[in-house]
């Protein structure tokens, strides 16, 4: 009732025309295609996510491991990368705008040292800051992930392979890593969930336009919600939808195979 019905709709009004309500055929999702905005929003969201998802499973299951490693003072490291999923949102653009602001921290710093001003966040520089944010924000959440995954690779396979003059390295290689495999999976689609919630701190700090390496799919939905485009929502909707089913099933296609 409040999933299924409202799809429907959704993929109706992507049919329809936005004059006089008729059927539009894919008069919609070409208008879609062919806008500029839309290319370059869905443009940053694949590059962000190709950037940031992997850099956050790798820098996250490194955190683990150190932490795995840590023993008895593991409960101080866990606090402490688990701090940052407790701040707010507002806080966090609090935060970027002490530093990143024209007259802010790092600037003062520049100035101190001889250095011009910089505007961090109306050049290609705001996207590094929104993949240092997502990855300082969710480190924490992923860890805990990967270490529930380390728990459960069994201690006498680790002691086998030291008794076998095994090292650290091929541990991880011919152990660890195979043993994570389901966890990655699941890591992997909670990461790509969490790289959408980013928006909020970009949209926060830098309105409703942003610079343009920053002007994400949901800077575009919630502009095209304003101006009420709701025919242009619904064709992009669907438009990913498809896509992400269809990247799911292919997914899956070659993961049997391997299999």
């Amino acid at each position: 009732m409040f999933t299924l019905i409202p799809f429907g709709a959704v993929i109706a009004e992507a049919f329809t025309g936005m004059a006089d309500g008729t059927f539009a055929g894919l008069e919609n999702f070409i208008l879609v295609v062919h806008n500029a905005a839309f290319r370059l929003a869905a443009k940053n969201t694949l590059r962000f996510m190709a950037v940031c998802i992997p850099l956050l499973m790798a820098v996250s299951l490194w955190t683990a491991v150190l932490v795995k490693a840590a023993a008895d003072r593991s409960g101080v490291f866990k606090t402490t990368m688990l701090l940052p999923m407790a701040v707010p949102v507002a806080s966090v653009v609090c935060l970027w705008k002490v530093v990143f602001h024209p007259q802010g921290l790092l600037n003062q710093l520049l100035g101190n040292t001889g250095g011009a001003g910089i505007d961090f966040m109306r050049r290609k520089s705001a996207f590094l800051v929104l993949v240092f944010t997502y990855i300082w924000k969710n480190n924490g959440y992923d860890m805990v992930l990967w270490l529930a995954g380390l728990d459960g690779i069994s201690g006498e396979l680790y002691e086998a392979a030291q008794v076998d003059g095994a090292g650290s390295w091929q541990k991880f290689r011919y152990i660890t890593a195979p043993g994570l495999r389901g966890t990655a999976s699941l890591v992997a689609l909670l990461s790509v969930i969490n790289s959408f919630k980013v928006f909020r701190e970009a949209y926060l700090i830098a309105g409703d336009y942003p610079h343009d390496s920053i002007y994400m799919l949901q800077h575009l939905f919630n502009n095209w919600f304003v101006s009420l485009d709701i025919q242009k929502m619904s064709a992009a909707s669907v438009l990913l939808e498809t896509a992400v089913l269809f990247g799911v099933l292919l997914w899956r296609q070659r993961r049997g195979g391997h299999d």
